[in-house]
C-alpha cells in the first residue's frame, strides 16, 4: 500500500491526521499546500474545502473533529475496499472498552474507548463511512453490566448484537489488552441478543467501581455504594460521582 498523504493548509487538521496515522502504524508523508501528488491514484487527505477544489489524485475532505473517521475512509480506499460484503466489530466490555472491526476477513482498525457509552456511536460512525452489505457487533461475555449497557446501547441503535464467549478469547493476552481480545471476539460467532438486558450490577462490580474511584481521585477518597450503583448503570460519570462524593465529605 503506498503511504497516504496528509496535504493540507490547516495546521490543526494536519497534527490531528499525523498523530492518528502514527497511533495506528499507517504510512504516510506531509506535503505542502498546493504541492503535486506523485501520482493520479494518489490518496490524499485535506479539508473538505481543498478536496472539492482539487483536481488531482483521489482525495478525502475531513473535518478536525472527524480525524478518525477520515483515515478509516482513506485507509479502506487504499486497500481497495469498495465492497464489504460483511462489517464485523469486536468489542471487549469494561470501563474503557476496546474495539476491533474486520471488512469481510481484513483486519481494518483497533479503538481503546474511554467510556462504555462510546462503543455504540462509535460503530455507527465508522460503519457509515465503510461501504457494506450486512453488519455485526460482536460483545465479550465478561462485565456483565458494562456488557449489558453496551448491547442495550446497540440495539436502541438497531444493530445486530452477538454475545461471544471470552474464554475462546483470552489465551495468550496479557490482562488489560482490551483491544486484542476485541480482535479475538470480532472473528467469532456468538449467540444473538434480541431483547434488552438488565443492567445489575453484582457486589463485586460495585467495589470494583470503587476501587476505580480512589483510583482516579489519587487517594483522596471512595465514592458510596449508591455512588457506585449509578456510575455502574450510566447514570453518573465517575467524575460527577466523585464530585458528589467531595461535597459530601465536605458537608
Amino acid at each position: 500500500m503506498e503511504p497516504l498523504i496528509v496535504r493540507t493548509a490547516d495546521f490543526r487538521l494536519a497534527y490531528r491526521l499525523c498523530e492518528e496515522l502514527r497511533r495506528r502504524k499507517i504510512r504516510f508523508e506531509l506535503f505542502a499546500e498546493g504541492q503535486r501528488l506523485p501520482n493520479s491514484r494518489s490518496i490524499w487527505v485535506g479539508t473538505p474545502e481543498e478536496v472539492s477544489i482539487a483536481r488531482e489524485g483521489r482525495g478525502i475532505g475531513v473535518a478536525v473533529e472527524q480525524v478518525e473517521l477520515g483515515v478509516e475512509r482513506a485507509r479502506q480506499l487504499a486497500l481497495g475496499l469498495t465492497a464489504t460484503r460483511m462489517l464485523s466489530f469486536g468489542v471487549d466490555p469494561g470501563p474503557r472498552p476496546g474495539l476491533a472491526w474486520y471488512a469481510d476477513s481484513v483486519l481494518i482498525g483497533t479503538a481503546q474507548l474511554e467510556k462504555i457509552d462510546d462503543v455504540a456511536e462509535h460503530i455507527v460512525a465508522i460503519a457509515a463511512v465503510l461501504e457494506h452489505d450486512r453488519l455485526v457487533v460482536r460483545i465479550g461475555d465478561g462485565v456483565p453490566t458494562m456488557r449489558n449497557r453496551i448491547i442495550n446501547c446497540c440495539l436502541t441503535r438497531n444493530l445486530p448484537v452477538q454475545v461471544v464467549d471470552e474464554r475462546k478469547t483470552s489465551r495468550g493476552i496479557r490482562r488489560h489488552a482490551h483491544h486484542a481480545a476485541a480482535i479475538r471476539i470480532a472473528r467469532l460467532s456468538g449467540n444473538p441478543v434480541l431483547k434488552r438486558m438488565p443492567v445489575n450490577p453484582t457486589e463485586g462490580e460495585l467495589r470494583e467501581v470503587q476501587r476505580r474511584s480512589r483510583k482516579q481521585s489519587e487517594g483522596r477518597l471512595t465514592i458510596s455504594s449508591d455512588l457506585a450503583k449509578a456510575v455502574a448503570v450510566g447514570r453518573l460519570s465517575m467524575s460527577e460521582a466523585i464530585e458528589r462524593q467531595r461535597l459530601k465529605n465536605r458537608s
